[in-house]
Order: C-alpha cells, then sequence, then structure tokens
C-alpha cells in the first residue's frame, strides 16, 4: 500500500524526519508512537503530500503521491483542525465530503449512523458551526468524516486527543472494526500507548526523526518493550 525510500524533512538545518526505507502492507494497522518532536506528524503529512519533502519519496498504491491524485479518492485523512471548514454545520461539512468523494445522500445517511454512538447526541441537529463546537466534538466530526467514506487508506494523527475516555474507547473499537470489516490499512499516531497498542498489529517507535523499533504486535506483545523505553 504504502513505500517511503530516502525520505528526508529538514527544517531550519534540523532534520526532523529520515526514513531510508519503509512499506507499509495492505490491510495493516500501524500505530506511530514517539515522545513530541519525533517526526510522527510530519511523517503523515508527507504521506498525504501536505509538505514537500527535501529528498526521497512517498508511493502509494505503486505510484508516487507528489506526482498523481488517484490516491487520494481512496484516502480518508484528518490531521488537525485545519482540515474542517469552520462556517459549515457538521451536516453540511458531511456533504461536502459526501459530494467530492461521489456519496449520495442515502448512502451517506447510512452511513453516518454508524457513528450514532460517538456522536452521542452533540454532533448533528445542533444547528451550530463547526467554529462554536468544543475541540472534542471538533476531533469527532474530523474523524467521522474521514471514516465515513469508507477509505482503503486512513490516517489519523492524535486521534484520541480531546476526547473523553468513552469516546475513546469508541473511536478505537470504530478504528478496529474498518480495519477489520473492510481490510483499510490504517495508520494512526498517539502518544495514547495503551489504545495503540491494543490495536495495532504493527507500531514504528519514532525518535528524532528516525524509525528505531519496528514491532510486531499481534497480541499487544509491543506494550512492554514500549514502557521500558519511555521510563528510561
Amino acid at each position: 500500500m504504502i513505500n517511503i525510500t530516502d525520505l528526508k524533512k529538514v527544517y531550519d538545518g534540523t532534520t526532523v524526519l529520515d526514513v531510508p526505507q519503509l512499506h507499509i502492507a495492505e490491510g495493516e494497522l500501524v500505530g506511530l508512537v514517539g515522545n513530541n518532536g519525533a517526526g510522527k506528524s510530519t511523517m503523515l503529512r508527507l504521506i498525504l503530500d501536505l509538505i514537500k519533502a527535501d529528498s526521497g519519496g512517498v508511493e502509494i498504491l505503486s505510484q508516487p503521491v507528489a506526482a498523481f491524485e488517484e490516491w487520494k479518492q481512496i484516502t480518508g485523512s484528518f490531521v488537525d483542525g485545519r482540515f474542517l471548514i469552520d462556517f459549515l454545520t457538521p451536516e453540511e461539512y458531511f456533504s461536502f465530503i459526501a459530494k467530492a468523494y461521489g456519496i449520495d445522500k442515502e448512502e451517506k445517511d447510512a452511513r453516518l449512523e454508524e457513528y450514532t454512538q460517538l456522536m452521542n447526541g452533540e454532533v448533528l441537529g445542533t444547528r451550530k458551526y463547526l467554529r462554536n463546537f468544543s475541540e472534542g466534538n471538533r476531533q469527532k466530526v474530523g474523524i467521522i468524516g474521514a471514516m465515513f467514506i469508507n477509505p482503503k487508506l486512513l490516517l489519523l494523527d492524535e486521534p484520541f486527543n480531546y476526547l473523553d475516555p468513552s469516546s475513546q474507547i469508541t473511536v478505537s473499537k470504530l478504528i478496529q472494526r474498518m480495519n477489520a470489516e473492510l481490510g483499510t490499512t490504517i495508520i494512526i499516531s498517539s502518544h495514547n500507548l495503551n489504545l495503540v497498542s491494543d490495536i495495532s498489529s504493527r507500531i514504528l517507535l519514532l525518535e528524532k526523526g528516525v524509525v528505531i523499533k519496528d514491532l510486531t504486535n499481534a497480541e499487544g506483545e509491543a506494550i512492554r518493550e514500549l514502557e521500558n523505553y519511555f521510563e528510561r
């Protein structure tokens, strides 16, 4: 699904990401973990072609992301609140996304039903613009907007931020279900080691822009190694 080769990003003379080689197979659920400044968000932004690499590149389905756009039709993502359109209501925002992905109203409404528990009666029908929502509910709208299109590739940066514990668990289950039922390739960046370890089949540990550990996590076996690292 994703191939990264000699990918490097430099800011003000400091290398913030340096990944010589990385392959993420179709259907993997990959967690990115690391302390602040480790390069997690930079990696996601480079995969999504939101920023330009200083060298190397990213391929999705064997095609460079910077040279073709077909990958966008199979990709859902939410990196931060700037992905939202603040002068829209949630209903308008979801309709905008549905139109962009060729999803009709009936299908859109049916898919949104799957996210009723996450919305918890606080998103639809409020007549509020997105700019007037709490950070938690803005986060929910962004996540749902990325997921209800049923993408083949899903990228989420810190999806558990701003969410209460119940919503964090709901989001983690939605991610797991999408991966299991649709075979969606998913990459999530998070500081929440327990949730990442609970749902990821593979975990990449980054330090100062370098992938220092590539851990299999079939039975949640990576948590001990991660805890040892972060306790140092």
